[in-house]
């Protein structure tokens, strides 16, 4: 380890940053607490005295709510992200956040070290650490869980919480904890403990943001949901008259209104960036009600084979997000790629909403490619079906050429 200098430290108040902060200053650092609200229910004033206590020599709380929302979730949203089919992405798309803000504080403190609780078997550890490094190239990071004489004295959560007592800091609700939980406004993720096997059912009273969806209202939810180029302008509730067009505000009611009515959950097993398999819980309400809502509104406002081709880019942008490289080259062009795709994507989705399922039952759009006359089986509607015969001959030209040598090669 370096001599005294100062070190910027991402806490969240928990079990492992409270530690880690404590070891710092044993190690002689100067530690500033930085902290990062994007939407978690935490008690901030809380989590600040803790640090004090602890011996931070500064805290600072950022609430970065607002720009979570703008520049993060909906540009998650408008690009359909989805890891491996399944995961929106909760945890991944706050890291380039913190980290970038982090990096900001540590510039402004003259700091040349930041420092963070991930893990060295996790993706977060690459997320900081890349993003870290692609903002300030010449920061100093300091991983204590890739430290080998802090690894040496954590075995694990015991020898945590031993030095915690050791060293007086609170534990409060800490030591009973038997999941690792990250929430912000996309999501809540729930891991270790019991999960870790897989074939072990979560506990019921886990859940926090969503009811069990047997337990949900009787009667379904209506919203109409708004876009403009892809991305969330308005969200109306026709039945309460509710109606909300601040990105925020948006965020925070549709979460309220998935959450009343269990949407969102999942339990799966992905592929860490680091090649480990990883069982995760994750709840992610108004998240799954924007991402439904924005799949349904390109179908009748997307060229067909523009749409084809932006869902070849969907995996890959999810990996990307996934992985950690959102300040990255490849970040920039699938973005400009993207936002190109959105560009008349703009209309309403009405959803129905009911006991954890979201689907659309209603769209229109100002710039829909949907013709009625010419869909429809009752009237001609301009389409001359006769045109269709040399359309199907002229497709099955391969197929009976095909058959003809696979027949001759049977004889």
């Amino acid at each position: 380890m370096s001599d005294s200098k100062k070190v910027v430290l991402a806490y969240s108040g928990g079990l492992d940053t409270s530690c880690i902060l404590r070891w710092l200053i044993d190690k002689g650092f100067e530690v500033h607490a930085f902290i990062a609200d994007v939407g978690q229910e935490e008690d901030f004033d809380a989590a600040r005295e803790k640090a004090i206590k602890i011996g931070a020599a500064s805290v600072e709380i950022y609430n970065l709510q607002r720009e979570f929302v703008t520049d993060f979730i909906f540009p998650s949203i408008q690009g359909n992200a989805l890891y491996e089919g399944r995961y929106l992405l909760g945890t991944s798309l706050a890291r380039p956040l913190i980290a970038c803000k982090q990096i900001q504080m540590a510039q402004k403190l003259g700091a040349d070290y930041v420092s963070h609780g991930a893990t060295g078997k996790g993706n977060d550890q690459v997320r900081f650490e890349i993003a870290y490094l692609s903002l300030a190239p010449d920061i100093k990071i300091i991983a204590p869980w890739k430290e080998p004489e802090f690894i040496a004295h954590f075995k694990g959560r015991s020898d945590l919480i031993a030095y915690a007592k050791e060293k007086g800091i609170p534990l409060g609700s800490l030591e009973s904890k038997s999941y690792s939980m990250d929430e912000n406004l996309m999501h809540k993720s729930y891991e270790s403990g019991i999960l870790e096997d897989p074939a072990v059912a979560p506990e019921s009273d886990m859940f926090e943001l969503t009811v069990d969806p047997e337990s949900a209202p009787d009667k379904a939810t209506i919203l109409d949901v708004f876009f403009k180029d892809g991305l969330p302008v308005k969200v109306s509730n026709p039945e309460d008259g509710t109606e909300l067009s601040d990105p925020l505000e948006l965020v925070q009611y549709v979460n309220k209104i998935g959450g009343e009515n269990g949407v969102g959950r999942i339990d799966i097993v992905e592929n860490r960036f680091v090649g480990i398999k990883s069982r995760g819980v994750y709840e992610t309400p108004g998240g799954t009600i924007l991402h439904v809502a924005h799949m349904d509104i390109e179908g009748i406002a997307m060229d067909k084979e523009v749409l084809r081709l932006r869902n070849m880019l969907v995996p890959k942008f999810s990996e990307v997000i996934y992985n950690g490289f959102w300040f990255s080259p490849e970040m920039d062009f699938l973005m400009a790629a993207i936002k190109q795709s959105q560009e008349l994507i703009d209309g309403r989705v009405r959803l129905k909403i009911y006991k954890g399922n979201v689907w659309p039952i209603g769209r229109e759009s100002s710039a829909s490619l949907y013709d009625q006359d010419l869909s429809s089986m009752d009237i001609e509607g301009g389409f001359d079906q006769s045109d269709a015969r040399g359309f199907i001959r002229i497709n099955a030209l391969r197929l009976r050429a095909h058959h003809v040598i696979l027949k001759g090669k049977h004889l």
